[in-house]
């Protein structure tokens, strides 16, 4: 069984679609199609039942594809291995993390010590980072505990805290902390509902009694931290962001009854081959 075919074949399973599966595989989808029909004839057995003009995957697929990811994951663990037999002298590690304000201290001491070592950092919710890990897309992944999976490591790193942010003119401005239920008299985003994060604050409102209504929900903490500076409303930030933030147009306030806490963690397959610049990067996040 081809190892181009198995790429063709995964493109497909995860576009579920074949004209963009060929798009980003740069070929055509005749030709895409024709590929996949060898892989089935060698297979015996359809890989993909269509319905009208939907894909979807056979029983036959589900278990080629299971077995394909780990496949491509153990061939991706041996080049990390040769790669360690070379020295370092080059290599990519490719991080996933709810924000990248929690890498940039670990990035910095990580690039002085392996400056041949590309790093590759995406900015993704917690349930993108489990998927990108469990298709070998991503290396490591820093995200808010718990991340639970049956073939995920996960290492407690600190606890995170929430708070309010508000423009110096706010009703709320003069005040050191509040209670998690005086939200509801105050205009405030949040982010999207997709992240973790903001799942937790639901999560923490409900047992102050209040279900959450932000005026806007958005999809980077940047873009939240614009909504308090400009004064259209406050915003609900980690503390973890708001520490390399240094503004004297905002305040930072304390939430209470209950404090909206969350540990932060890092987390990569079990099964992944540990190689010295993993182990020094780890090293390097959990000291900082």
């Amino acid at each position: 069984m081809e190892h181009r075919l198995l790429t063709y074949f995964l493109m497909v399973c995860e576009e579920l679609h074949f004209t963009r599966a060929a798009e980003r595989l740069s070929i055509s989808q005749p030709t895409l199609s024709h590929q996949i029909q060898l892989l089935e004839h060698q297979l015996g057995m359809p890989l993909f039942t269509r319905i009208g003009k939907k894909v979807y995957l056979s029983e036959a697929g589900h278990i080629l594809r299971s077995h394909a990811l780990n496949a491509f994951h153990e061939l991706d663990q041996a080049r990390a291995a040769i790669e360690e037999l070379r020295g370092m002298k080059r290599g990519r590690l490719r991080i996933g993390c709810a924000g990248n304000h929690l890498l940039l201290p670990a990035i910095a001491a990580f690039h002085r010590q392996y400056p041949e070592i590309e790093l590759s950092v995406q900015e993704l919710a917690t349930e993108e980072v489990k998927k990108e890990l469990l298709t070998n897309r991503i290396d490591l992944g820093i995200v808010y505990l718990p991340l639970d999976h049956e073939q995920l490591e996960s290492i407690e790193l600190f606890e995170d805290e929430l708070q309010l942010v508000v423009a110096a003119g706010h009703p709320l401005a003069a005040a050191d902390t509040v209670p998690l239920a005086e939200l509801q008299a105050h205009p405030f985003a949040m982010l999207q509902p997709k992240f973790l994060v903001r799942q937790f604050f639901n999560q923490y409102c409900e047992s102050a009694g209040f279900h959450v209504k932000p005026i806007l929900e958005l999809s980077t903490l940047e873009s939240l931290l614009q909504v308090a500076i400009t004064g259209v409303g406050a915003a609900v930030l980690p503390r973890s962001y708001l520490q390399t933030v240094n503004l004297p147009a905002i305040t930072k306030i304390s939430l209470r009854d209950p404090a909206p806490t969350r540990k932060i963690g890092l987390v990569y397959r079990k099964t992944s081959y540990l190689s010295t610049a993993m182990k020094t990067f780890i090293t390097q996040i959990t000291v900082q």
